[in-house]
C-alpha cells in the first residue's frame, strides 16, 4: 500500500462534519450540506482531474490489501452510531425547525454517501458476511432490496430501457424518482422469485432474501417508533428518504441518455465502458470510493473500488458528482448542458424507441 492510499481516508468527512452537526447543532446543524453540496463543488472548480491508472504491476497486491475492505466496514458503526447520536440528540432536545431540517439533511446524505454507496461496493463482493454488511447498511435508508436488484437487475440491463434505474433522454431528475424507486422494487421481487424457481425453493424459504428483507424494514421502522417519540421517528423515516433520493440522484446522472445498442435480433451487446458517465474529480472519487469512475466499474463489475481504471474513451461529465447533481434539480439547464454530449447515435437510437412507443 501507497502513503496516497490513505486519501481514501478523507471519505469520512461526510461523518464527522454529521458528527459535528448532531454535537453543535446551534453552528452546524447545516454543515454536512454546505460541506458535501457547497465547498466539494467549487473546490472541484479549481482543482485538476486525475486521469492516472494504478499500475498493472501493483494492482493484485493492492485488490486485495485489508485496508481498502476496513475502510468500507468501518462505515457501518459510523453510520448507526452517528444515527442513533442524531435521533437521541432530537429526542432530548428543544431544536428549532431549521435545527431539524439541517440534521435530517446531514443524516440524509450520509445514509447515502457512506451507507449506500459503502453497501454498494461490499455487495459486489462474495461470502455472508460482505451480504449481510451490505444488507444493514441499506436498511437505515429503507432500501434492502437494492442489492439484489442492482446486481442481477441494473448491472444485466443497464443503458437500456428495460433498466429503471437508467434515465432516459430529456427524462427530469424528479420523474426519474418515481420511475425508478418504484420499478427498482418491483423488480427485486420479480427476480427473487425467479431465483426461488430456478433453485427449486418455496416462497417462505430462508433463501427468499426479500422476504428477510421485508422483516428487516418492518423491525427497524417498529424499533424507531418504539424507542423514540413519533415526531423523532418520522424525521428519522425522513432521514432514510432523503439517502435513497441521494442515491437515484447519483443513479440518473451516471447513465442519463445513454443506450446500448441492439443486434438485428433484438438482442443488446455488451455493455462496455461508453454506457456510463465517468468524473475525475479527486475530491468526489475520494468521498464516493471511486464511484465516480463508473464506466470501469459497469464494464468490470468485478472490480474492486481501489483499482477501477480511467478510459479516455468513456463519456465525461463536465462537473463532479455533487456539481451534477445539483445541475439535475433544474432540469431544462441540465439538458442543456447534457444533450450536447451525448453520443448522436445514442440519441438516435432514445428517439426510435419513443416513436415506436408512441
Amino acid at each position: 500500500m501507497a502513503k496516497s492510499d490513505l486519501k481514501y481516508v478523507a471519505a469520512y468527512i461526510i461523518p464527522l462534519c454529521a458528527i459535528l452537526g448532531i454535537a453543535y447543532p446551534d453552528n452546524f446543524s447545516f454543515l454536512t450540506p454546505i460541506v458535501a453540496f457547497g465547498i466539494v463543488p467549487v473546490l472541484e472548480l479549481y482543482t485538476p482531474k486525475i486521469t492516472n491508472n494504478v499500475p498493472t504491476s501493483a494492482k493484485e497486491l493492492k485488490a486485495i490489501h485489508p485496508f481498502f475492505t476496513w475502510l468500507l466496514y468501518l462505515n457501518l458503526p459510523l453510520i448507526y452510531g452517528s444515527l442513533g447520536f442524531a435521533l437521541l440528540s432530537i429526542n432530548e432536545q428543544n431544536l428549532t425547525s431549521f435545527q431539524y431540517l439541517g440534521l435530517v439533511l446531514s443524516l440524509g446524505i450520509l445514509l447515502g454517501s457512506n451507507g449506500i454507496n459503502v453497501a454498494h461496493e461490499v455487495g459486489h463482493r462474495k461470502g455472508k458476511w460482505n451480504q449481510l454488511i451490505s444488507k444493514l447498511l441499506l436498511l437505515p435508508s429503507h432500501y434492502t432490496h437494492f442489492t439484489l436488484e442492482h446486481n442481477y437487475g441494473h448491472h444485466a440491463k443497464v443503458s437500456t430501457h428495460e433498466d429503471p434505474a437508467t434515465s432516459r433522454l430529456n427524462q427530469s431528475v424528479y420523474s426519474f424518482w418515481v420511475t425508478s424507486v418504484v420499478n427498482q422494487y418491483k423488480n427485486a421481487w420479480k427476480i427473487q422469485k425467479s431465483l426461488l424457481v430456478s433453485e427449486s425453493y418455496s416462497f417462505w424459504s430462508l433463501k427468499n432474501s426479500m422476504l428477510i428483507n421485508t422483516f428487516l424494514q418492518v423491525a427497524y421502522l417498529s424499533i424507531l417508533f418504539t424507542v423514540f417519540s413519533w415526531s423523532t421517528a418520522l424525521l428519522g423515516v425522513s432521514m432514510g428518504i432523503i439517502g435513497f433520493l441521494l442515491l437515484e440522484s447519483i443513479n440518473y446522472i451516471e447513465h442519463y441518455g445513454l443506450l446500448i445498442a441492439q443486434s438485428k435480433s433484438g438482442r443488446y451487446l455488451p455493455v462496455k465502458e461508453i454506457h456510463s458517465w465517468n468524473s475525475n474529480h479527486l475530491l468526489g472519487r475520494i468521498l464516493l470510493y471511486e464511484l465516480t469512475r463508473h464506466s470501469d466499474h459497469h464494464y468490470r463489475a468485478h472490480k474492486k473500488y481501489q483499482v477501477l481504471d480511467y478510459y479516455s474513451t468513456s463519456p465525461e461529465l463536465p462537473y463532479g458528482y455533487p456539481t451534477s447533481i445539483l445541475l439535475s434539480f433544474w432540469p431544462p439547464l441540465w439538458f442543456a448542458i447534457m444533450n450536447p454530449r451525448i453520443p448522436k447515435e445514442m440519441i438516435q437510437m432514445a428517439q426510435q424507441k419513443t416513436l415506436k412507443t408512441a
